[in-house]
């Protein structure tokens, strides 16, 4: 059941405007104190005074009343525009890019070519997030397209000053330049773009070039290909995102940021219609908006809310709700209730990975749905679901950070509750979870960029011989229940020291044995019959119904399929083994053991480690104004008056010879008086 402020706030004026019944034995109701936290319960004619129960510090709005506008960073520049795309699949899987060989990157933007066409504030004048407001930036939205107007030929004006929109400088004619906004607050991370195009020609030829992205390597080299979205084909045709792009090629450029090599990506293409409004992005865009209106389908459906409790977990940096749900069916007993393990899904911790959106909704779909597994599971299970643990970074446009400019995947260790309220609240929320029941599987979704298909990274205990190879169980699950987009040998279970602050290595030392991150491609699958082709959102939506599938094929009372992995589980290794190290291995234990296992190909984690930057700014500020303590002072002042002491004695025995004990103990009081003497006539 789904509690609103307006139906709790209802009952509490009922129980406010209750008379009490009078009572001249007891004490009279009248003197007591007034509050609303004190309430009277009767026994006869006997009142008996409680505490009021608490009502939750955040509560979702009954469907009457909207949720909260969306918080952006003040120094932002945010379009009225209401951004709205259709959900559609095409018919048929969309293959790869296949390279020609005759790919050829442009010849870099100048002269004539070289007119500025679009450029936004990047919306750093602080070095730190300071506060928000609903709306962003309170001054009128400024033209961001000036220097078309002025083009003797037509350019496309462009703008992505909308919900997670990224784009900030575009130069060009037909052969455009796109400079990307890296994370705010930051330097780095160049890879998510959104941006939208108007003022097009049906039938021309365009080329986009994206000067500075900061990875080496990208499924573009793979053949992905960027996704184009067309009003009019939505209107007309009923079609929403497509892949887009012809003469695509991914490579290293002539510039550098920080010493750091700058990478492009460049393709062509023509759109279907003259006059359209058309978006480009890199991913199937998933903004917190549109987390918001599916979570309001979801409170407003009484069949699902029946089993579905709406919560604001805590609120982001800038105020953003970051929503938890608790799905579990209705225990008839306390100890019904009690005996259920629980399960906990988490997603979008990196704002720039749409596809863990996708997934995460496709999840949610299953699991309230009325299908006899999805029944079975809420009978089972308790689940906890955290669907956008970064909204701030969502809202913005970033890849990677939150608004403190790090990485909230590197910090689930931190202490520092104010700077990373979202992850700090999870895992508290984790630890409340573990001392009340078993959590049988913790899951963070995941987008990656440099690997095809879907895959998991595990936590691996070498130093238990009778857990091994038990984590590697669920992903091999996943493998049988996906065999063409999950890839069981992308799967890796080795815990590296510099991913110790990640959500899974920190939920693994909490004590949940599977611990997870489920990571899918930005591009598709190399597997089976899908082989070659892109993933829709049908597809990553697939993987969450797969998700609660083989949670039930892993919790079945029935050994049999558990003990059938570990047996082909053992199979495998010992066939890497042979491979890679040319050895036999007979017994289990030497098995774990044995490390084989490549490094996770993913991003330098070091590069959003450290304190938030607005904390690091005032670390800096306080170095300057460093105000040391009276005990401190103290401290140094008594070191001054024995170091001139030592002084004073070493001139007199270089005067006079050697000093007795008696007259050295006499200087040193002289001394000392003349140092409170000095003290106070300054005072």
């Amino acid at each position: 059941m789904i509690h609103s402020p307006s139906e709790s706030n209802d009952s509490n004026f009922e129980e406010e405007q209750e008379e009490p019944k009078p009572c001249q034995n007891f004490f009279s109701l009248d003197k007591v104190l007034r509050t609303r936290q004190l309430v009277f319960d009767f026994d006869g004619e006997r009142p008996i005074p409680r505490l009021r129960e608490p009502l939750d510090l955040f509560t979702i709005p009954s469907t009457s009343c909207p949720f909260q506008g969306v918080r952006w960073p003040i120094e932002c520049e945010v379009i009225r525009d209401k951004i709205q795309h259709i959900e559609w699949d095409p018919s048929e899987p969309e293959p790869f890019y296949q390279p020609t060989g005759d790919e050829q990157a442009p010849m870099p933007v100048g002269g004539v070519r070289g007119n500025t066409v679009y450029r936004i504030d990047p919306a750093t004048k602080s070095s730190y997030f300071t506060y928000s407001r609903v709306g962003g930036s309170r001054g009128p939205i400024k033209s961001a397209t000036s220097c078309a107007n002025h083009q003797e030929e037509p350019t496309l004006a462009f703008e992505s000053r909308f919900e997670s929109g990224n784009l900030r400088k575009a130069v060009g004619q037909y052969d455009y330049e796109l400079t990307l906004r890296t994370d705010l607050y930051t330097t780095k991370h160049t890879q998510w773009f959104y941006f939208r195009v108007r003022n097009m020609r049906a039938g021309v030829t365009y080329r986009f070039t994206i000067i500075n992205l900061m990875k080496a390597s990208s499924l573009y080299s793979a053949g992905m290909r960027p996704l184009l979205y067309s009003e009019h084909a939505a209107w007309l045709k009923g079609e929403g995102w497509q892949r887009t792009g012809a003469n695509i090629r991914y490579y290293r450029n002539n510039t550098e940021q920080d010493g750091k090599a700058l990478y492009s990506l460049t393709w062509t293409l023509e759109f279907p219609f003259d006059g359209d409004t058309c978006y480009l992005a890199h991913c199937y865009p998933y903004t917190y908006s549109n987390l918001q209106h599916y979570l309001r389908e979801i409170i407003s459906d009484p069949v699902r809310a029946a089993y579905c409790k709406l919560r604001v977990l805590c609120r982001s940096l800038a105020g953003n709700a970051v929503y938890v749900l608790t799905v579990t069916a209705p225990s008839s007993s306390l100890a019904e209730r009690k005996a259920k393990r629980a399960v906990v899904v988490t997603a979008r911790v990196h704002p720039g990975e749409t596809n863990s959106s996708w997934m995460m909704q496709g999840f949610l779909e299953f699991l309230l749905s009325d299908l006899p597994d999805a029944r079975l599971l809420r009978e089972i299970f308790i689940f906890k679901i955290i669907p956008m643990l970064n909204p701030d970074g969502v809202v913005v446009g970033n890849y990677r950070c939150s608004l403190t400019g790090r990485d909230l995947n590197r910090n689930y260790r931190s202490l520092l509750h104010d700077s990373f309220p979202c992850i700090w609240y999870t895992r508290n929320m984790v630890k409340r979870l573990l001392a009340e029941r078993e959590v049988v599987v913790y899951c963070d979704f995941h987008g990656h960029s440099r690997k095809n298909n879907v895959f998991m990274y595990g936590c691996s205990d070498r130093k238990d011989a009778s857990q091994c190879l038990q984590e590697r169980v669920f992903p091999l699950m996943m493998s049988k229940n996906s065999t063409a987009k999950f890839s069981f040998r992308s799967c890796k279970f080795k815990m590296h020291k510099s991913k110790e602050g990640t959500g899974r290595i920190v939920m693994w030392r909490l004590g949940i044995r599977n611990s997870y991150t489920m990571e899918s491609t930005f591009g598709g699958s190399t597997l089976g019959d899908r082989k070659g082709t892109h993933f829709s959102t049908r597809d990553l939506k697939s993987m969450g119904y797969c998700f609660c599938d083989t949670l039930l094929d892993f919790c079945d009372p029935d050994p049999a399929k558990t003990k059938h992995c570990l047996e082909e589980l053992g199979l495998l290794l010992r066939q890497e083994v042979r491979r890679k190290l040319g050895r036999e291995v007979d017994s289990l234990e030497d098995l774990c053991h044995i490390d084989i296992e490549s490094s996770t190909s993913g991003s330098n984690s070091t590069e959003s480690d450290g304190l938030p930057v607005h904390l690091l700014n005032a670390t800096n500020q306080g170095k300057k104004k460093h105000l040391r303590s009276r005990k401190e002072r103290n401290r140094l002042r008594q070191e001054r008056v024995q170091n001139v002491v030592k002084v004073r004695i070493q001139e007199k025995t270089m005067c006079f010879g050697k000093d007795t004990k008696k007259q050295k103990v006499m200087l040193y009081v002289i001394l000392v008086q003349n140092e409170k003497k000095k003290k106070q006539s300054s005072i």
